[in-house]
This record gives C-alpha cells, sequence and structure tokens, in this order.
C-alpha cells in the first residue's frame, strides 16, 4: 500500500518580504531533515505513529522552530513545552504540558500513551514520570537560544505575550508586528497498512504567564486522529483553536457531513476560525494516504512526501 508524511513547523506572518535567503534555506533544510526521517521509518515498513515521532523529533532538536530546543522563554524566563500525540487505529492519545528540561517532549508524549494508564499529564507530575520511564533529559543551557531571549527580555517586563513574534496584551489588543508567526511544529502520517497518527508539539509563548497552555497538547483541539477520518496537526491562535475544537471539527465534517479531507479542512480553516477570528493552519491525511494543507495566515511553514514520489517543501501561499 502507499504511504504518505506531512509535517508542519508553524504558520503566520510568513512572507518573502521578512525572509532572507539564508532564512530561507534554513527552513527548506529544516523540514527536509524531518520529511527524511518521517519517511524513512514508512519506507521500512514501520507504523504510522513512530513515523510521526521521528520527523517531531527532528524538528525539536532545531533550534530554528519553537519546540523542543528552540523554545520560547515564560514570564520567568523558563522554557515549558508541550506535546500531543495520537495513534488512529484505536483513538489513543497522549499529551504533556508544562513539561522542563526534556529533550524530546513528543517522546513523553508516546511515553505517556502507552505506559501511564493516563491521556494528559503535567508539570512536575509529568516530570516524574519521565524519570520513570527513562526519558532523555537535557539542562537549561542545552534549551538557551540567543534570539529567543532577545525576543523575552525585550517584553519581560510587560504584560504582553508573544506567539514567537505577535505580540497580544493582556487585554488581547494587538501589539504591531509585521514578523508574527506561530511558533508550533506538526506532522500527520499513513502507513503502509492504512493506520493513520498525528503529532504536536510546541513551546508556546515568549512571556507567557499563569502556566498558560495552547491548543497543541489538547486532544481534538490541536492534534487529533481516527482510522475512519483522518489525522489533524493544528498551528495557530491557541485560544482560538481550543475554543473552536479544530482539529476534531475537521474529523466531524468528514464523519457527519461527508466533506472530503480538504473540504472539512479549508471549511473549519478558512471559515469557521476566521469568523472567530482565529489565524493559522493544520495539516492532515487520511487512510487513503490522501492529504490537505489548510492555513488563513500569509504563511506556513510545511513539506509532504508519499510512496508515490510526490514531494513538496513550502512557506508562502
Amino acid at each position: 500500500m502507499s504511504f504518505t508524511l506531512v509535517i508542519h513547523g508553524g504558520a503566520g506572518n510568513i512572507t518573502p518580504a521578512i525572509m532572507n535567503a539564508e532564512q530561507e534555506a534554513q527552513y527548506q533544510a529544516g523540514l527536509e531533515a524531518a520529511l527524511a526521517s518521517g519517511y524513512d521509518v514508512l519506507n521500512r515498513g514501520g507504523a504510522s505513529l513512530d513515523a510521526v515521532v521521528a520527523a517531531i523529533c527532528t524538528m525539536e532538536d532545531n533550534p530554528i522552530f519553537n519546540a523542543g530546543r528552540g523554545a520560547v522563554f515564560t514570564k520567568k524566563g523558563l522554557n515549558e513545552m508541550d506535546a500531543a500525540l495520537m495513534d488512529g487505529r484505536v483513538l489513543a492519545a497522549g499529551a504533556v504540558a508544562g513539561v522542563r528540561n526534556i529533550r524530546n517532549p513528543i517522546k513523553l508524549a508516546r511515553e505517556v500513551m502507552l505506559h501511564s494508564g493516563h491521556v494528559f499529564l503535567s508539570g512536575s507530575g509529568a516530570a516524574e514520570f519521565a524519570l520513570s520511564q527513562g526519558i532523555e533529559m537535557a539542562p537549561d543551557k542545552y534549551f538557551f537560544n540567543q534570539s529567543r531571549y532577545d525576543q523575552w527580555l525585550e517584553i519581560r517586563d510587560t504584560n504582553y505575550t508573544q506567539l514567537d513574534h505577535k505580540g497580544d496584551n493582556l487585554k488581547g489588543e494587538t501589539v504591531p508586528d509585521t514578523g508574527h508567526k506561530f511558533g508550533t511544529v506538526g506532522a500527520v502520517a499513513c502507513d503502509q497498512y492504512g493506520n493513520i497518527s498525528a503529532g504536536t508539539s510546541t513551546g508556546g509563548m515568549t512571556n507567557k504567564r499563569f502556566g498558560r497552555i495552547g491548543d497543541s497538547p489538547v486532544i481534538g483541539a490541536g492534534t487529533y486522529a481516527n482510522n475512519h477520518t483522518c489525522a489533524v496537526s493544528c498551528t495557530g491562535h491557541g485560544e482560538l483553536f481550543l475554543r473552536a475544537c479544530v482539529a476534531h471539527d475537521v474529523s466531524c465534517l468528514m464523519e457527519y457531513r461527508g466533506l472530503s479531507l480538504q473540504e472539512a479542512c479549508d471549511k473549519v480553516v478558512k471559515d469557521k476560525l476566521v469568523k472567530m477570528g482565529g489565524e493559522g493552519g493544520l495539516i492532515a491525511v487520511d487512510a487513503k494516504g490522501n492529504f490537505a494543507f489548510s492555513f488563513n495566515s500569509a504563511g506556513m511553514y510545511r513539506g509532504m512526501l508519499n510512496s508515490a514520489g510526490d514531494r513538496s517543501v513550502a512557506f508562502y501561499t
């Protein structure tokens, strides 16, 4: 059977005007490396779940992405990360939120799914579980990134938060910034057995307070997979994606209204979210290997590769 891998590295005001040649080359290489990692698993007959984890780990290890090593800084100057993983074959899921010093949060999400008896762990409890499972840890200096740190220094004494680059204050008023993007990474895959999976990982918002959690680790909001419909990973303004239950809504439109994968994705992203004022996008795949990109922002870092030889990496509209 055929197989397909689709990835994203965030969405937002990603245009040629804010990207120089060096940055384009970095993102091109980063996305290509993630595709290669996940595709290798699928090409060897591996499971979609393992391909998703492999692709996301590659992006978590790359500091250009706001996940894992590239996670942004909180109000307290810390790196707190969220991740989720779902197996569409059996509707199993695992997620973590607010974890620190975990080299690859997506691996911890997998351990939660497989070995905890739970779905969602957070904070110190998730860290305790990580230690019990032998999950690889990393010191604070591993996560230090000068550009991320400088972003935080600019707003640490304010009530502003930044979705990677875009600022919003506590009243929801937008801070002008032409370089904003929603920094999250994700992958969805269909393996040769027709099983699909989805995963998402993020470093959250710069200068976030109160233990804020977005949509990425929430099953049905930022991440969802069901063999009967689709696997979805989202990237965008988490509060709006949470309220819209974006990932599950795509599945529901396919299951209950009979929409195609692309139609369902576009209905949620380009209609429902737009009406709510939500910006961002998603990637999706179904059990036949069909795939979809959908975003209402200027661009989305994205890529796909399948067994038919189709391949693409793109940033802009």
